[in-house]
């Protein structure tokens, strides 16, 4: 088959216009909760703090500026300001994500409100995912999308999403606790299930070998009946995210999966600006030792905390993949309008 034209969009427009129809949808399902939307910058100053995302850097003379990754900075300086139920639909930039489910310009949900923990934003996500399956089925019954014969009927998740501690999820897929295990042994149960390691894998980077097998033995397995929230992570892949004391400390945050995609991210918002100071300075040492500039030692997100951010839980969702499962795609490309590499 010849290739199309790379002016064409790599959506078709039938797919395009569900994808409007869902982005109603959402701001719908918001807006009648009592969230407002809000439109932070795209460029700021400020960087994430998360050791696995990486912004673009943009030349603008003296001044350091990064196209966001998240607007979560902007949108906590929000509620720390007063707001109190706010979301946002944009545009957000990572480096270096580029595949089936990745793109390095995507689209974000993100939302946010004081006095909710992590579990009461897991069932936010719940019924915004039903939400948003239910408004592609009612789409396609009432008025179907231009020439819908070519897209499968949606199907409307399962309810209750099931609920999975990390700690949990590796016992029953990959049949070990890797909670109390150092890095030398989560590698070796790396190399007896044959998995393939990357030379640049660190030997000692316990979270880096936690992520491999993790990608490798459990996430495959997530949300294969019905849509499944993980919890609970290690320690040290808060984020910014609270942690909770035990045997085993654990962050309080999640992500939804459906048939082993992931598909948000979710805090108990960390609201303490020592904590924080004291994570940019692990992070920061953390890139030093690999060679990456430094993270800055000060940012206006520290500023509101030291100012007082209020408790609050927030979620950031890829909305790109939700349409993708909602329409039966098999990649972004089929449901944005010009994927990275006809940008």
């Amino acid at each position: 088959m010849p290739e199309l034209p790379d002016y064409l969009p790599t959506a078709t427009l039938a797919r395009l216009q569900l994808r409007a129809r869902l982005l109603q949808a959402v701001r719908r399902f918001f807006d009648e909760r009592g969230y407002f939307e809000v439109d932070t910058p795209l460029l700021s100053h400020d960087r994430v703090v998360d050791p696995h995302l990486e912004p673009f850097a943009v030349d603008a003379g003296r001044d350091a500026l990064y196209l966001q990754t998240s607007p979560e900075f902007g949108m906590k300086r929000l509620l720390a300001a007063g707001a109190q139920a706010i979301y946002q639909v944009g545009h957000v930039f990572r480096a270096g994500e580029l595949g089936r489910l990745h793109n390095p310009e995507f689209t974000m949900v993100e939302w946010y409100r004081t006095g909710d923990t992590h579990l009461e934003q897991m069932q936010v996500v719940e019924d915004l995912v039903v939400e948003v399956f239910r408004a592609a089925a009612k789409a396609f019954d009432s008025e179907p999308p231009v020439s819908s014969k070519a897209l499968p009927q949606p199907q409307v998740p399962r309810v209750p999403f099931l609920r999975t501690t990390y700690r949990e999820s590796f016992v029953r897929y990959a049949g070990c606790d890797v909670l109390p295990l150092a890095a030398a042994d989560l590698a070796e149960l790396a190399r007896a299930r044959q998995i393939s390691i990357l030379e640049s894998l660190d030997p000692a980077d316990r979270d880096g070998w936690l992520n491999l097998l993790l990608a490798e033995l459990v996430e495959p397995e997530l949300g294969k009946s019905r849509p499944e929230f993980l919890c609970d992570y290690p320690a040290s892949q808060a984020a910014l995210a609270r942690l909770r004391q035990g045997e085993f400390p654990v962050a309080e945050r999640f992500e939804l999966y459906i048939a082993g995609i992931e598909l948000c991210n979710g805090y108990h918002e960390l609201t303490d600006p020592a904590e924080f100071r004291r994570r940019i300075e692990v992070e920061s040492q953390r890139r030093i030792g690999e060679g990456h500039s430094p993270l800055p030692v000060s940012n206006r997100l520290l500023a509101a905390m030291d100012a007082g951010l209020p408790p609050c839980a927030g979620v950031a969702l890829g909305f790109d993949r939700l349409v993708m499962l909602a329409a039966g795609a098999k990649s972004l490309a089929e449901v944005i309008p010009f994927a990275f590499e006809r940008a």
